[in-house]
């Protein structure tokens, strides 16, 4: 029994019904848990931007703390 126009069309409505009830969820779910991925992950990041300024300024200042001392040593030395 040779399949018909009809026929295919009628499978291919209930395949595409079945592809849409079955996985429609699995890639709403997914595109979901995406999102709040990538939401987390902003947030990471620029927590860790902030941590990194903070670093950096800490270092920049205990450089030039080190930069006076070292001056102020180099003046005590050049009295004697």
């Amino acid at each position: 029994m040779a399949l018909e126009k009809q026929d295919l069309q009628d499978i291919k409505g209930v395949v595409e019904d079945a592809v849409e009830k079955a996985v429609n969820p699995y890639f709403q779910a997914i595109q979901n848990d995406f999102a709040s991925t990538h939401e987390q992950l902003d947030r990471i990041d620029k927590r860790l931007d902030h941590i990194e300024k903070f670093l950096l300024e800490e270092h920049r200042r205990r450089i030039e703390k080190l930069e006076d001392q070292v001056k102020n040593l180099w003046d005590a030395l050049a009295i004697k």
